[in-house]
């Protein structure tokens, strides 16, 4: 009797694309549905703190985008050799050094600005988001998704404290990025016409009522409902 050998093809599963349906939302989810800041309400106190004029937040949400992205990257690529017990230890190490890259580079090419952030940008080390991404995502999955997944919750958040600075600003201070804007519209009235800022915008109340503002616009169009 002749036996015959079946030879089996190796079926290979097909790779998931660089910007797969799934990693797509790993991106756009944080920037609305879920929000870091708006949804999630974390990330709140420097969103409070920097947000008086636009050039300081566009540094920290620089700043918070490379720390979340970095962060997530090297504790991805450290996942499978990390032991539990020291987990906290190891990513607050690796946030901690991340931070200090910052603020020595901002101390170095960017003075001025690093003696307003000062402290803001040490904040950073106990950010509830950075430190939520890598225990809840980048622990747990490739580097290419840690990454995507962390570019994604620090835009999420940057474009929200952007967003307070913007009217902050405008309002608060009649100008946008240093540039006086209310003294230009006056300008094309005449000298009789006046814009009059509104100092309850530089103070932490006007930015609570911003932000609420925010969150109420974006819950509304989302349809979220705390439970």
């Amino acid at each position: 009797m002749s036996t015959e050998t079946a030879q089996v093809a190796e079926v290979k599963k097909p790779e998931e694309a660089l910007l797969s349906k799934r990693r797509k939302k790993l991106v756009t989810d944080p920037l609305i549905d879920d929000n870091p800041i708006t949804i999630q309400v974390l990330g709140i106190c420097s969103a409070l703190a920097v947000t008086t004029q636009l050039q300081p937040t566009l540094v920290m949400a620089i700043s918070v985008i490379f720390v979340i992205v970095m962060a997530n990257l090297t504790i991805s690529l450290l996942r499978n050799t990390i032991p539990t017990r020291v987990r906290i230890i190891v990513q607050l190490a690796v946030v901690a050094t991340l931070v200090t890259l910052v603020n020595e580079f901002l101390k170095a090419f960017a003075f001025d600005m690093y003696k307003e952030l000062s402290v803001f940008v040490g904040l950073i080390i106990t950010n509830c988001i950075v430190m939520g991404r890598l225990e809840a995502f980048a622990l747990g999955n490739k580097p290419y998704d840690s990454i995507l997944d962390g570019f994604g919750s620090a835009l999420g958040y940057a474009w929200i404290i952007l967003a307070v600075a913007f009217f902050r600003e405008l309002l608060g201070s009649g100008s946008l990025f240093g540039v006086p804007i209310y003294d230009a519209i006056s300008g094309l009235f005449g000298e009789d016409f006046n814009l009059a800022t509104n100092g309850l915008m530089v103070s932490p109340v006007g930015a609570f009522i911003i932000l609420g503002l925010i969150i109420w616009v974006q819950r509304t169009k989302t349809g979220y409902v705390e439970h």
